[in-house]
């Protein structure tokens, strides 16, 4: 379901996109003197979008600019919802265990998340780690974040995150697999004096 939203948005998106694309080419061409169609707003490039007699029409009727307003208001709210849709990071509040009998069970997202973290920041040299789980309930996927100390060898680091945190969650929740992506920095600090 999640693809088929993707689909739309990014097709909603794209065709919004080449209308105002459209629409702004046209008018800069006829702010050139290009010549413009016989229904187009603007007919060269000394005319006003809204002439006085179109502006100052609704000014006597006190509804008018309120209704404007508003209609404006309600227009930039919906952009924001859906560029805050956009732009948030989902996080998986649940992840559906096979219990093997056939029923399954839930586990809170947040639990496995806390206990991934807790396994990887045991790895040798991580001095923080942190979890997000994202994907759908029956398929998760993790998004780790490791500190690692100075000394610590990344592909070691890594290595360890892999065969211990990550593979004790996967075989815990039953899961067939948990993709994970892994971010690794390491600890700011001063330089050492070699003598």
């Amino acid at each position: 379901m999640r693809a088929v939203l993707r689909t739309v948005n990014r097709v909603l998106t794209g065709l919004a996109g080449l209308v105002l694309l459209g629409i702004g080419g046209a008018v800069l061409a006829v702010g050139f003197d290009a010549p413009a169609p016989s229904w187009w707003v603007h007919q060269g490039p000394h005319d006003v979008l809204l002439s006085n007699a179109e502006r100052t029409r609704w000014r006597d009727a006190g509804w008018w600019w309120p209704v404007v307003i508003a209609a404006l208001a309600v227009l930039l709210l919906l952009a924001l919802w859906w560029l805050v849709a956009v732009v948030r990071r989902r996080r998986l509040t649940e992840v559906l265990v096979d219990t093997g009998d056939g029923e399954g069970a839930s586990l809170r997202g947040r639990a496995l998340e806390d206990v991934l973290a807790g396994e990887a920041d045991r790895v040798d040299g991580v001095e923080r780690a942190g979890v997000r789980l994202t994907g759908r309930r029956d398929a998760p996927a993790a998004r780790v974040r490791l500190l690692l100390a100075p000394h610590v060898d990344p592909g070691t680091a890594l290595h360890d995150l892999t065969t211990r945190a990550l593979a004790h969650a996967r075989q815990s929740a039953h899961l067939t697999s948990l993709p994970a992506e892994v971010q690794l920095r390491g600890v700011k600090h001063g330089a050492e004096r070699v003598s």
